[in-house]
């Protein structure tokens, strides 16, 4: 049978959570996920998908996944990709199956005139390092991430200044 590496379904939610949870341990934060069924459902299989996402079978296994979105390069003015994951389980690691998504995901890239295929690591993940390095990744040491997160977000939106002046009659 072999690897298969198909477009997730609505009826995919219930694994793709798992595979979340199980990549939040391997990255040793699994009390961070608090996405639900629900709220993947809602935001990658309703009218106007925010992210898409692939799974991988191995003989009729799911054995990992990736899950990407699109943003834009002002300075391309072309379309990207964001890979937000991939993960294989570590049963199945080895056989070629995290290339195999990543394969898939470059794909679709080039099919819908992506410029970029991007996304991140952590420093103290090696094999993963290892194995995007040996897939040709460029490593952009001198770009800091930066993120804001709820109460952050909140405070901004909220805060003096950020609200449209109204005109006075």
């Amino acid at each position: 049978m072999g690897t298969e590496i198909r477009s997730a379904t609505a009826a995919d939610v219930t694994q793709i959570l798992a595979f979340i949870r199980a990549l939040a341990a391997y990255e040793r934060a699994p009390e961070a996920v608090v996405a639900t069924e629900d709220g993947l459902l809602r935001d990658g299989f309703g009218p106007n998908p925010i992210y898409f996402c692939l799974i991988a079978d191995h003989d009729g296994q799911p054995a990992g996944f990736a899950l990407y979105f699109y943003n834009y390069s002002t300075w391309l003015g072309q379309p990207g990709i964001y890979l937000e994951d991939l993960f294989v389980l570590p049963e199945f690691r080895g056989l070629g199956i995290g290339k195999a998504l990543l394969k898939r995901v470059a794909e679709i890239a080039v099919e819908k005139g992506c410029q970029r295929l991007q996304w991140e690591v952590l420093d103290w993940n090696t094999p993963a390092i290892d194995f995007y390095r040996a897939m040709g990744a460029e490593f952009l040491d001198e770009w800091r991430n930066v993120r804001l997160n709820g109460d952050a977000i909140r405070r901004i939106a909220d805060g003096p200044g950020n609200r449209q002046m109204e005109t006075q009659p």
